[in-house]
Protein backbone atom coordinates (compact mmCIF):
# COMPACT_ATOMS: atom_id res chain seq x y z
CA UNK A 1 0.00 0.00 0.00
CA UNK A 2 1.39 3.35 -0.95
CA UNK A 3 2.20 5.79 1.56
CA UNK A 4 -1.32 8.37 2.10
CA UNK A 5 -1.20 11.55 -0.07
CA UNK A 6 -4.15 13.08 1.31
CA UNK A 7 -6.10 13.85 4.88
CA UNK A 8 -8.81 11.51 3.57
CA UNK A 9 -5.80 8.88 3.16
CA UNK A 10 -3.94 9.90 6.39
CA UNK A 11 -7.09 9.62 8.37
CA UNK A 12 -8.04 6.04 6.79
CA UNK A 13 -4.83 4.78 7.84
CA UNK A 14 -5.43 6.21 11.37
CA UNK A 15 -8.44 4.54 12.02
CA UNK A 16 -7.91 0.84 14.12
CA UNK A 17 -9.76 -1.97 13.77
CA UNK A 18 -10.32 -2.20 17.50
CA UNK A 19 -12.49 -5.64 16.60
CA UNK A 20 -9.85 -7.80 15.68
CA UNK A 21 -6.83 -5.64 17.91
CA UNK A 22 -8.12 -6.44 21.61
CA UNK A 23 -7.63 -10.03 20.91
CA UNK A 24 -4.25 -9.63 19.52
CA UNK A 25 -3.18 -7.58 22.11
CA UNK A 26 -4.57 -9.77 24.88
CA UNK A 27 -2.93 -12.54 23.19
CA UNK A 28 0.50 -10.83 23.21
CA UNK A 29 0.02 -10.05 26.89
CA UNK A 30 -1.03 -13.68 27.70
CA UNK A 31 1.72 -15.38 25.45
CA UNK A 32 4.71 -13.26 27.06
CA UNK A 33 3.49 -14.08 30.47
CA UNK A 34 3.53 -17.58 29.90
CA UNK A 35 6.66 -17.56 28.01
CA UNK A 36 8.46 -15.50 30.98
CA UNK A 37 7.28 -17.61 33.09
CA UNK A 38 4.89 -15.05 34.81
CA UNK A 39 1.84 -16.03 37.02
CA UNK A 40 -0.10 -12.38 36.54
CA UNK A 41 0.04 -9.19 35.32
CA UNK A 42 0.82 -5.88 37.05
CA UNK A 43 0.65 -2.30 35.82
CA UNK A 44 0.53 1.02 37.70
CA UNK A 45 -2.86 2.82 37.11
CA UNK A 46 -3.59 6.26 37.00
CA UNK A 47 -7.03 6.84 36.15
CA UNK A 48 -5.96 8.08 32.45
CA UNK A 49 -6.93 6.76 29.35
CA UNK A 50 -3.47 4.92 28.30
CA UNK A 51 -3.44 2.33 32.11
CA UNK A 52 -7.28 2.00 31.81
CA UNK A 53 -6.71 0.42 28.47
CA UNK A 54 -3.68 -1.71 29.82
CA UNK A 55 -6.19 -3.02 32.84
CA UNK A 56 -8.43 -4.01 30.62
CA UNK A 57 -6.77 -5.79 28.31
CA UNK A 58 -4.71 -7.50 31.42
CA UNK A 59 -7.72 -8.74 33.03
CA UNK A 60 -8.87 -9.85 29.55
CA UNK A 61 -5.42 -11.72 28.81
CA UNK A 62 -4.33 -13.52 32.23
CA UNK A 63 -7.69 -12.98 33.66
CA UNK A 64 -8.87 -10.23 36.81
CA UNK A 65 -7.86 -12.82 39.47
CA UNK A 66 -4.32 -12.13 38.30
CA UNK A 67 -4.24 -9.34 37.25
CA UNK A 68 -2.96 -6.44 39.93
CA UNK A 69 -2.91 -2.60 39.90
CA UNK A 70 -0.71 -0.38 42.08
CA UNK A 71 -2.59 3.38 42.41
CA UNK A 72 0.16 5.32 43.27
CA UNK A 73 -1.14 9.17 44.02
CA UNK A 74 0.99 11.86 45.47
CA UNK A 75 -0.13 15.45 46.90
CA UNK A 76 0.08 16.93 43.36
CA UNK A 77 -2.35 14.17 42.44
CA UNK A 78 -6.04 15.00 41.69
CA UNK A 79 -8.07 12.60 43.73
CA UNK A 80 -10.75 12.49 41.00
CA UNK A 81 -8.32 10.60 39.00
CA UNK A 82 -7.51 8.34 41.91
CA UNK A 83 -10.99 7.86 42.46
CA UNK A 84 -11.29 7.07 38.47
CA UNK A 85 -8.95 4.53 38.83
CA UNK A 86 -10.13 2.57 41.97
CA UNK A 87 -13.55 3.09 40.62
CA UNK A 88 -12.37 1.32 37.38
CA UNK A 89 -10.43 -1.78 39.37
CA UNK A 90 -13.85 -2.14 40.51
CA UNK A 91 -15.30 -2.08 37.63
CA UNK A 92 -13.05 -4.96 35.84
CA UNK A 93 -12.64 -7.27 39.47
CA UNK A 94 -8.98 -6.83 39.43
CA UNK A 95 -7.03 -5.89 43.00
CA UNK A 96 -5.98 -2.28 42.91
CA UNK A 97 -3.14 -1.45 46.06
CA UNK A 98 -3.74 2.19 46.64
CA UNK A 99 0.31 3.81 47.27
CA UNK A 100 0.72 7.03 48.35
CA UNK A 101 4.02 8.13 47.24
CA UNK A 102 3.85 11.55 49.12
CA UNK A 103 6.01 10.30 51.94
CA UNK A 104 8.68 8.86 50.29
CA UNK A 105 9.17 11.86 48.31
CA UNK A 106 9.31 14.13 51.18
CA UNK A 107 12.09 11.74 52.58
CA UNK A 108 13.50 12.63 49.22
CA UNK A 109 12.98 16.21 49.74
CA UNK A 110 11.54 16.52 46.18
CA UNK A 111 8.75 18.84 47.33
CA UNK A 112 11.80 21.30 47.74
CA UNK A 113 12.44 21.40 44.34
CA UNK A 114 9.03 22.95 43.30
CA UNK A 115 8.94 26.61 43.75
CA UNK A 116 4.71 26.66 44.98
CA UNK A 117 5.58 24.25 47.43
CA UNK A 118 7.38 26.38 49.44
CA UNK A 119 4.07 28.33 50.08
CA UNK A 120 1.02 26.89 52.05
CA UNK A 121 -1.56 27.71 49.07
CA UNK A 122 -4.65 25.61 48.00
CA UNK A 123 -4.32 23.47 45.52
CA UNK A 124 -6.26 25.20 42.99
CA UNK A 125 -4.26 28.42 43.49
CA UNK A 126 -0.80 26.47 43.12
CA UNK A 127 -2.55 25.18 40.01
CA UNK A 128 -3.25 28.73 38.47
CA UNK A 129 0.04 29.85 39.23
CA UNK A 130 1.95 26.89 37.75
CA UNK A 131 -0.11 27.78 34.63
CA UNK A 132 0.98 31.04 34.89
CA UNK A 133 4.82 30.17 35.38
CA UNK A 134 4.49 27.33 32.32
CA UNK A 135 3.11 30.29 29.68
CA UNK A 136 6.02 32.85 30.70
CA UNK A 137 8.38 30.24 30.08
CA UNK A 138 7.14 29.65 26.98
CA UNK A 139 6.79 33.37 26.19
CA UNK A 140 9.91 34.03 27.45
CA UNK A 141 12.07 31.57 25.57
CA UNK A 142 9.80 30.29 22.71
CA UNK A 143 10.13 26.86 23.93
CA UNK A 144 7.27 24.60 26.86
CA UNK A 145 9.10 23.49 29.61
CA UNK A 146 8.69 20.03 28.44
CA UNK A 147 10.73 20.58 24.81
CA UNK A 148 13.04 22.31 26.58
CA UNK A 149 14.13 19.96 28.94
CA UNK A 150 14.46 16.80 26.61
CA UNK A 151 17.85 17.33 26.13
CA UNK A 152 20.45 19.01 29.17
CA UNK A 153 19.64 22.44 30.31
CA UNK A 154 22.28 25.17 30.14
CA UNK A 155 23.47 28.55 28.84
CA UNK A 156 19.97 30.08 30.22
CA UNK A 157 18.38 32.44 32.92
CA UNK A 158 16.02 29.60 33.31
CA UNK A 159 18.58 26.64 34.27
CA UNK A 160 17.72 26.75 37.39
CA UNK A 161 13.84 26.67 37.25
CA UNK A 162 13.99 24.17 34.52
CA UNK A 163 16.53 21.70 36.43
CA UNK A 164 14.25 21.53 39.57
CA UNK A 165 10.89 21.17 37.35
CA UNK A 166 12.80 18.31 35.41
CA UNK A 167 13.79 16.35 38.62
CA UNK A 168 10.69 17.20 40.39
CA UNK A 169 8.42 15.54 38.02
CA UNK A 170 10.59 12.43 36.74
CA UNK A 171 11.52 11.21 40.10
CA UNK A 172 7.84 10.55 40.96
CA UNK A 173 7.93 8.60 37.26
CA UNK A 174 10.79 6.58 38.30
CA UNK A 175 9.66 5.75 41.95
CA UNK A 176 6.13 3.96 40.94
CA UNK A 177 8.67 2.03 38.32
CA UNK A 178 10.53 0.83 41.89
CA UNK A 179 7.22 0.12 43.48
CA UNK A 180 5.69 -1.46 40.29
CA UNK A 181 8.68 -3.74 40.45
CA UNK A 182 9.04 -4.20 43.74
CA UNK A 183 5.17 -5.69 43.65
CA UNK A 184 5.59 -7.42 40.54
CA UNK A 185 8.83 -9.38 41.37
CA UNK A 186 6.64 -10.24 45.12
CA UNK A 187 4.23 -11.55 43.37
CA UNK A 188 5.95 -12.94 40.00
CA UNK A 189 3.68 -10.47 37.97
CA UNK A 190 4.53 -9.39 34.25
CA UNK A 191 5.03 -5.67 34.09
CA UNK A 192 2.86 -4.32 31.54
CA UNK A 193 3.73 -0.70 30.58
CA UNK A 194 1.13 2.05 29.54
CA UNK A 195 3.27 4.22 26.71
CA UNK A 196 1.62 4.85 23.43
CA UNK A 197 3.41 5.79 20.07
CA UNK A 198 2.61 8.90 20.16
CA UNK A 199 3.95 10.13 23.47
CA UNK A 200 7.34 7.89 22.86
CA UNK A 201 8.06 9.46 19.73
CA UNK A 202 8.05 13.18 20.79
CA UNK A 203 10.01 11.99 24.07
CA UNK A 204 6.91 12.69 26.28
CA UNK A 205 8.15 9.96 28.85
CA UNK A 206 10.05 9.54 31.55
CA UNK A 207 13.26 7.68 30.60
CA UNK A 208 13.41 4.60 33.41
CA UNK A 209 9.85 5.72 34.93
CA UNK A 210 6.62 3.61 35.03
CA UNK A 211 5.88 4.00 31.27
CA UNK A 212 9.44 3.28 29.93
CA UNK A 213 10.81 0.73 32.30
CA UNK A 214 8.43 -2.60 31.43
CA UNK A 215 8.14 -6.09 30.41
CA UNK A 216 6.01 -5.46 27.67
CA UNK A 217 4.46 -2.42 26.14
CA UNK A 218 1.34 -3.16 24.01
CA UNK A 219 0.09 0.19 23.06
CA UNK A 220 3.55 1.51 22.10
CA UNK A 221 2.05 0.38 18.27
CA UNK A 222 -0.86 2.48 18.62
CA UNK A 223 -1.14 6.22 18.47
CA UNK A 224 -3.52 8.27 21.13
CA UNK A 225 -6.42 8.94 18.99
CA UNK A 226 -6.07 4.91 18.37
CA UNK A 227 -5.73 4.35 22.15
CA UNK A 228 -8.55 6.12 22.42
CA UNK A 229 -10.72 3.94 19.89
CA UNK A 230 -9.56 1.09 21.62
CA UNK A 231 -10.66 2.47 25.15
CA UNK A 232 -14.44 2.92 24.04
CA UNK A 233 -14.37 -0.72 22.69
CA UNK A 234 -13.23 -1.70 25.90
CA UNK A 235 -15.93 0.13 27.98
CA UNK A 236 -13.57 1.88 29.36
CA UNK A 237 -15.51 4.85 30.91
CA UNK A 238 -16.57 7.66 28.94
CA UNK A 239 -15.55 9.94 32.30
CA UNK A 240 -12.06 8.53 31.84
CA UNK A 241 -11.87 8.44 27.97
CA UNK A 242 -13.09 11.69 27.24
CA UNK A 243 -11.48 14.28 30.36
CA UNK A 244 -8.07 15.38 28.77
CA UNK A 245 -4.99 13.56 29.49
CA UNK A 246 -3.34 14.86 32.23
CA UNK A 247 0.47 13.43 33.65
CA UNK A 248 -0.84 14.49 36.70
CA UNK A 249 1.97 15.42 38.53
CA UNK A 250 2.90 19.54 38.63
CA UNK A 251 -0.81 20.80 39.22
CA UNK A 252 -3.23 21.91 36.95
CA UNK A 253 -0.91 20.91 33.57
CA UNK A 254 -2.20 19.10 31.18
CA UNK A 255 -0.64 16.47 28.12
CA UNK A 256 -1.79 19.05 25.63
CA UNK A 257 -0.65 21.89 27.77
CA UNK A 258 2.94 20.24 28.08
CA UNK A 259 3.52 19.17 24.72
CA UNK A 260 1.79 22.31 22.97
CA UNK A 261 -0.30 20.34 20.31
CA UNK A 262 -3.70 18.89 20.60
CA UNK A 263 -3.44 14.96 19.93
CA UNK A 264 -5.85 15.05 17.37
CA UNK A 265 -3.31 16.89 15.36
CA UNK A 266 -0.27 15.36 16.72
CA UNK A 267 -0.86 11.97 15.47
CA UNK A 268 -1.47 12.88 12.17
CA UNK A 269 2.15 15.19 11.75
CA UNK A 270 3.50 11.95 13.73
CA UNK A 271 1.76 9.69 10.92
CA UNK A 272 2.36 12.00 8.43
CA UNK A 273 6.25 12.41 8.77
CA UNK A 274 6.74 8.15 9.57
CA UNK A 275 5.60 7.81 6.26
CA UNK A 276 7.87 9.96 4.46
CA UNK A 277 5.86 13.44 4.01
CA UNK A 278 7.97 16.67 3.44
CA UNK A 279 7.32 19.30 6.17
CA UNK A 280 5.62 21.56 3.34
CA UNK A 281 3.12 19.00 2.34
CA UNK A 282 2.35 18.19 5.86
CA UNK A 283 1.46 21.52 7.09
CA UNK A 284 -0.51 22.21 3.47
CA UNK A 285 -2.60 19.32 4.04
CA UNK A 286 -2.96 19.72 7.50
CA UNK A 287 -3.71 23.19 7.66
CA UNK A 288 -1.34 23.72 9.96
CA UNK A 289 1.64 26.10 10.14
CA UNK A 290 4.97 24.70 9.37
CA UNK A 291 6.37 25.97 12.81
CA UNK A 292 4.25 23.67 14.45
CA UNK A 293 5.50 20.33 11.99
CA UNK A 294 9.01 21.42 12.85
CA UNK A 295 8.46 21.79 16.24
CA UNK A 296 7.16 17.85 16.18
CA UNK A 297 10.21 16.91 13.75
CA UNK A 298 12.74 18.86 16.62
CA UNK A 299 10.87 16.98 19.77
CA UNK A 300 11.22 13.74 17.76
CA UNK A 301 14.89 13.95 16.98
CA UNK A 302 16.17 15.41 20.32
CA UNK A 303 14.08 13.11 21.93
CA UNK A 304 16.09 9.72 20.11
CA UNK A 305 18.46 9.43 22.89
CA UNK A 306 15.72 9.12 25.28
CA UNK A 307 15.00 5.70 23.06
CA UNK A 308 18.07 4.17 23.08
CA UNK A 309 21.12 2.92 25.56
CA UNK A 310 24.50 4.55 24.10
CA UNK A 311 27.39 1.65 23.82
CA UNK A 312 30.62 2.12 22.74
CA UNK A 313 31.65 0.19 19.85
CA UNK A 314 34.61 -2.26 20.55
Amino acid sequence: MHPPSTLEELTSWMNADVGALAPSLEAFIRERARELEREGAILGLSGGIDSAVVAALCARAVGPEKTLALVMPDRDSRREHMKDALDFAGQLGIEAKLIDITPYLRKLRVYRLFFLHRFPLPKKIKAKLAHKAHAYFERKTGKTPFSAGILGAHDSRFDAYLKNCTAYYRIKHRLRMILLYLHAERGNRLVVGAANKTEYRIGFFVKHGIDDAADVMPLLGLYKTQVRELARYLNVPSRIVDKAPSPDIIPGITDEEAIGIPYEKLDLIVLALEKGWETPEVASVLKIDQETVNRVEELTERSAHMRKIYVPEI
